[in-house]
């Protein structure tokens, strides 16, 4: 199905840990074979569980319910909350607001006259960091620069930085609205020297980029994420056009003469001009790399689709995918077996419309960008070794890194994994992963989750690497819920650790949704006019 992994060094020894001889872990999916690589994955082979002696049967186990909730120390949960994002975002918008208090209080004229400028010039950063094109460039940097040599402290805040950069994001969004209402102030209380036309459109221009940040705080995404991001994109494109206009009437008007001084080279000498067209360029730029590509769809379950893609992608990329050109673009982590394959692999939870119709209506074709979004597991090449934890379809996000990274440790909880996700995942790990770097923990054999805890602190004490006091780190990709204890575990054991993102949906709004459908394997769930589906594993009382 794709071309043989290139040969590489063997792996150093491994404890009884790292092989899977935890206790209550359940390793060794099976065994699959190509018979054809134009054709589907076909089963060859299912190893046997071996004969267990004749010993009487222990009475069945009751399932697993939820572990004990642990103590968890505040500073921990400050740590947490307030991580790497907010501190870029206060950092950012704390400046602004300090040059915003001089402008305004008559010690920097300059600001105060061109409020446009500073307030372009911020949502050109704000664009700039969330750029697929610039973030992959960021990414390359960093990993060519850093990978390996460079103190351990340092590419942890490496690594957290990247992850976090919705921070400046956010913080140059917010201190940009600021300071176009600055502008738009100026320009009505001297309305009498400007035509009414500037002011019109700095009201257009203000109106639309303040619903665009309004479309993107968190309880807005939290309670209507489909709002949002309609909202969120399409205002934000009704911003960038008004400010080309208020832009341009302002650098057109000549205020001592009053007249308008239609000289293109007068134009092109002005900074907001080109703050302006260097936005549009970061806006524009992803979107040149938007295809409409054929696709193959497998449906190992009525849980779970896979998409199969042509050629092959480095790990720790995630990509954008949707039935529309312009509109509804979901995000899914990429399975490869690196650069050289065949085939790259989105595993798709079917949980909202579009994973939906993914199955009920299977497209051959979809839109995407081509070139795809490096998330954090992008980072592993900075670090000699590492252990991948993930939950249920988190496996799309986690097994690439371990495919092409022979030193990268692979946990995976889920619940009948083989049946769930079928051969063609299971493929992948077999064909790539060593049996004594990988635990699979199926939810459904054992009764519930394990403790995750104890597994991790168990494999990074003896998954040794990066000297004696930091070893490794733990990437993580699970639910919230499952997210949020796993983190804590790690800081309370003071394991240096990276999670998911988490920003669209909270407790509270799962609390206040209705259940659509439950099973052993997921829990779908209605909240306000977004789906959401738990993970294999119910992290959540309901």
């Amino acid at each position: 199905m794709s071309s043989e992994p290139t040969p590489r060094a063997p792996a150093p020894a491994y404890d009884e840990a790292e092989k899977g001889a935890l206790p209550d872990i359940h390793s060794r999916p099976i065994e699959v074979t190509f018979k054809d690589e134009k054709k589907d994955l076909t089963v060859a082979q299912v190893i046997p569980v071996p004969e267990k002696k004749d010993t009487p049967a222990p009475p069945p186990a009751k399932p697993a319910g939820k572990p004990a909730k642990r103590n968890v120390p505040k500073w921990i949960i400050w740590v947490l909350w307030y991580d790497m994002y907010r501190k870029l975002f206060t950092i950012t918008f704390s400046v602004n607001i300090i040059l915003f208090g001089f402008a305004v209080s008559g010690h920097w004229p300059y600001a105060y006259r061109y409020g446009g400028a500073m307030a372009i010039g911020n949502f050109n950063v704000s664009v700039l960091v969330r750029n697929e094109i610039f973030g992959r460039c960021l990414y390359g940097f960093v990993n060519a620069c850093f990978a390996k040599w460079a103190p351990l402290w340092w590419r942890l805040g490496c690594t957290s930085v990247l992850q976090h950069l919705g921070g400046i994001h956010s913080g140059c969004a917010v201190s940009g609205v600021i300071w176009l209402t600055l502008r738009t102030v100026h320009v009505y209380v001297d309305h009498a020297i400007y035509p009414n036309a500037l002011l019109a459109w700095a009201v257009i221009a203000n109106l639309s980029l303040f619903i665009t940040m309004v479309a993107g705080f968190p309880w807005v995404r939290n309670s209507h994420h489909n709002v949002f991001e309609r909202w969120h994109r399409f205002m934000g494109w009704t911003g960038l056009f008004s400010s080309w206009i208020f832009v341009l009437l302002g650098d057109l008007y000549n205020e001592p003469t009053r007249t308008w001084n239609l000289n293109g080279v007068h134009i092109v000498r002005q900074q907001d001009f080109w703050y302006v067209m260097g936005m549009t360029l970061w806006i524009v730029l992803p979107w040149i790399c938007t295809r409409r590509v054929k696709i193959d769809i497998e449906l190992p379950s009525n849980k779970v689709a896979v998409i199969r893609f042509e050629r092959g992608m480095q790990q720790g990329l995630l990509g954008r995918v949707s039935r529309s050109a312009v509109k509804e673009y979901h995000a899914f982590g990429i399975i490869s077996e690196g650069p050289h394959s065949k085939y790259h692999y989105m595993v798709c939870g079917v949980q909202g419309d579009f994973t939906r119709s993914l199955v009920n209506d299977p497209p051959q074709y979809i839109w995407t960008r081509e070139l795809k979004l490096a998330g954090v597991s992008n980072t592993s090449k900075l670090y000699r070794r590492g252990i991948r934890i993930c939950t249920g379809t988190g496996i799309g996000a986690a097994l690439a890194t371990c495919i092409q990274s022979p030193y990268w440790y692979l946990i995976w909880i889920g619940s009948d994994q083989e049946k769930t996700f079928g051969p063609t995942i299971s493929g992948l790990i077999n064909r790539n992963i060593e049996p004594e770097r990988y635990l699979l923990w199926d939810s459904k054999v054992r009764g519930g989750r394990p403790d995750t805890r104890k597994i991790l602190r168990e494999v990074y004490h003896s998954y040794k690497a990066e000297g004696e006091s930091l070893r490794c780190l733990v990437f993580i990709t699970s639910n919230m819920q499952g997210n949020s204890e796993m983190m804590q575990a790690c800081k309370m054991e003071k394991i240096p650790c990276f999670g998911t993102l988490w920003d669209f949906v909270s407790v509270k709004a799962l609390q206040d949704s209705k259940i659509l459908t439950a099973n052993d394997n997921s829990v779908i769930m209605r909240c306000h006019d977004t789906t959401i589906l738990l993970d294999v594993i119910p992290y959540y009382d309901i």
